[in-house]
């Protein structure tokens, strides 16, 4: 058990997730972990499926449930975690901070990831939110008002700094391996184009002094619309233009290697809809995209916050077609979302549900043929 107050040294490398596969031979034969792209320092070997922190209550019987449920998880092979510093008003990055500490599983073998945009609570909802948000981050300096967007989103390098420095210590580690800007596009609809990529270049120089000091290895940006929308919209996102920042600001080592979006079978645009250009016109999707330009895509949302849990018998019948090993409706979700991408996250707070969404680490990911057969249907 580590010491109170003392960060886990390390992070997540190719060598130390390579040994992690070889904990779970049968999930390894079943193409259970895929490689990263584009990563300077190797290609780590991650599981498919990914445990999410995102739902549930800001109290400590939704922390114990937490707990079992992550320990769950990696006893089943999973070794990417995903968080970020509002979910639960900063409980979840906490309660993967108290797993961590417990010193069970090295360090080298596991990716965590959180995010940081959101002006967060600290614990609980306090009696006077918004007397607590404004004393907490805007008369502090930490948030100037030209800089909020939505009433409670930054990405200011100050900002930044700040919810850095939090979630280290929420998680008890020095080093965190992802690190994302929470919903970028809540800027973006809200400036002009050219302000919004300035907004973010500032946030890429800081992020990459912050890899440099190892403080993360990698970053990215965790969306909900942005790349879901056509380039007409004042929100949506340009991916190629992300990276040209970046290797305008750090050349082709840049640490810009990871976007965050929800894909599934009630969400399918990061493959079906043809919206971002690389060198130039015609567009292609998001997930070619990324193919391209060395950026691994994380699918959220996997199970559409739940609603994908109950699906008709006529689509049932239909998805067999394409994803034959797949047999309830939370297994169609899940084989769908992993195919194509580097880990699909599903947001999982009890034992029982890692013991039922794992069902689909004994089967082959679909083939991305059969992908696109099912989308064009």
């Amino acid at each position: 058990m580590m010491q109170p107050g003392r960060k886990i040294e390390g992070y997540a490398t190719a060598a130390g997730t390579a040994a992690w596969t070889e904990r779970f031979p049968q999930l390894r034969e079943r193409q259970f972990f895929r490689l990263t792209r584009g990563l300077a320092d190797g290609a780590w070997q991650v599981s498919s499926l990914g445990i999410g922190t995102y739902l549930g209550a800001a109290d400590d019987d939704a922390d114990d449930r937490y707990e079992e449920a992550l320990a769950a998880a990696l006893a089943g092979g999973v070794n990417w975690l995903d968080t970020a510093i509002n979910y639960r008003h900063q409980r979840s990055e906490r309660v993967i901070g108290r797993l961590l500490a417990r010193g069970q599983v090295p360090r080298e073998s596991l990716i965590v990831g959180t995010k940081a945009g959101f002006f967060p609570f600290d614990g609980e909802l306090p009696p006077d939110p918004q007397r607590y948000l404004h004393e907490t981050y805007i008369a502090s300096g930490l948030a100037r008002p030209g800089d909020i967007a939505g009433g409670s989103h930054c990405m200011a390098p100050v900002f930044l700094a700040d919810q850095l420095r939090r979630s280290r210590e929420n998680l008890g580690l020095a080093t965190i391996d992802i690190f994302y800007l929470h919903n970028p596009e809540t800027q973006a609809a809200e400036l002009s184009r050219e302000e919004f990529y300035r907004r973010l270049r500032a946030a890429f120089e800081f992020l990459e002094r912050a890899a440099a000091q190892n403080e993360i290895r990698y970053y990215g940006v965790a969306t909900w619309s942005g790349f879901r929308l056509p380039p007409d919209r004042p929100d949506y996102l340009e991916l190629s233009r992300m990276v040209a920042i970046a290797r305008e600001v750090a050349g082709e080592a840049h640490r810009f290697r990871f976007v965050q979006l929800p894909y599934n079978l009630a969400m399918p645009e990061a493959s079906v809809l043809m919206n971002q250009p690389v060198e130039r016109p015609p567009y292609i999707s998001l997930l070619g995209a990324a193919a391209r330009l060395g950026v691994n895509v994380v699918a959220s949302a996997s199970l559409a916050s739940g609603q994908l849990r109950q699906l008709p018998p006529d689509a049932l019948a239909h998805l067999g077609a394409f994803l034959p090993e797949a047999e309830t409706p939370v297994e169609f979700a899940l084989q769908f979302a992993r195919a194509g991408t580097t880990t699909a996250l599903v947001g999982m707070g009890r034992k029982e549900h890692v013991a039922a969404n794992l069902r689909v680490a004994t089967m082959r990911p679909p083939a991305a043929v059969e992908i696109s057969r099912l989308l064009r249907q």
